[in-house]
């Protein structure tokens, strides 16, 4: 696939009416960044939807990646993240201004308040998001974010915005992989029409020597990966696996090309054990 072709994975569909890639890429401090990977992923793999953070300190980096790659504004789909210590009304409005300098757009397609906590000693959390989500519902309404969302929100973080502010989160962003599936989290999100998205889909590395995946990788002559990966995107949940190497990326785009069976679904559904490879949200007020 080239340049000049859009992405053929499939979407999902917000609660707005906008449809957003179900495959990704993901960008983290952990491993390092990839100039080569991201401009070979846009450029010859199709993906469209790159994934990011102020706190990855990536943002240049990736407005470089995203020019070299030749892939139109339009075909893309930019998700950016304000960092806690961001939060508040006027402050969430000048990071996000910051960021898209940054990156070189004049808007973004998905804007997410990154973690429940502030992170700021002395404020209430609760007040904190609230403020800094009135901050991205205006930017939402104004046209500089085409979708607002949420990462590393669990149940209680979501009843409270849905109280304290007017528009539902487009997405929720948190931790998915076979030894970590928040069903009672996905179920809620689905029934207040919020889309579902999940980062560490390889549990960074600690699923792919599961026996159940092994057995599995070697029934559909597969990588532990890749069965991970179709898993996840199988489930309908929004997948961003991180790689910064060529053929990693090229491998994590296949998962495509086959299905897995109710059954194998099912083996892999019963794999959680609650442990989190990443931050645990859970204890947050």
């Amino acid at each position: 696939m080239t340049s000049s072709q859009t992405s053929s994975f499939p979407t999902v569909q917000l609660s707005n009416g906008l449809q957003m890639p179900i495959f990704g890429m993901g960008t983290s401090q952990i491993g390092g960044y990839s100039h080569e990977a991201i401009v070979y992923a846009l450029r010859d793999c199709g993906i469209r939807l790159i994934d990011t953070s102020k706190y990855n300190e990536f943002e240049e980096e990736l407005a470089v990646a995203i020019k070299e790659s030749g892939v139109p504004r339009s075909d893309l789909w930019l998700t950016n993240k304000l960092w806690p210590l961001d939060y508040g009304y006027e402050t969430a409005k000048k990071a996000f201004q910051q960021s898209c300098s940054h990156m070189g757009v004049e808007y973004l397609d998905l804007y997410m308040l990154h973690w429940p906590d502030s992170m700021q000693p002395g404020r209430c959390n609760r007040e904190a998001r609230a403020e800094s989500w009135r901050a991205l519902e205006e930017l939402y309404e104004q046209g500089k974010c085409r979708a607002i969302g949420v990462s590393n929100f669990v149940i209680h973080h979501l009843q409270q915005l849905k109280e304290d502010c007017t528009v539902v989160p487009h997405v929720n962003q948190v931790e998915y992989h076979p030894l970590q599936q928040p069903n009672e989290l996905i179920e809620y999100c689905r029934q207040e029409g919020i889309a579902f998205e999940g980062y560490c889909p390889l549990a960074k590395g600690q699923v792919l020597d599961n026996p159940t995946v092994l057995q599995l990788a070697q029934k559909y002559g597969r990588s532990p990966a890749q069965i991970c990966i179709r898993w996840s995107v199988q489930n309908g949940v929004i997948t961003i696996p991180k790689s910064t190497k060529k053929e990693r990326v090229q491998e994590n785009c296949q998962v495509f090309e086959f299905q897995l069976e109710e059954e194998d679904m099912a083996a892999l559904g019963k794999l959680h054990d609650g442990r989190h490879v990443s931050w645990d949200p859970t204890s947050v007020q």
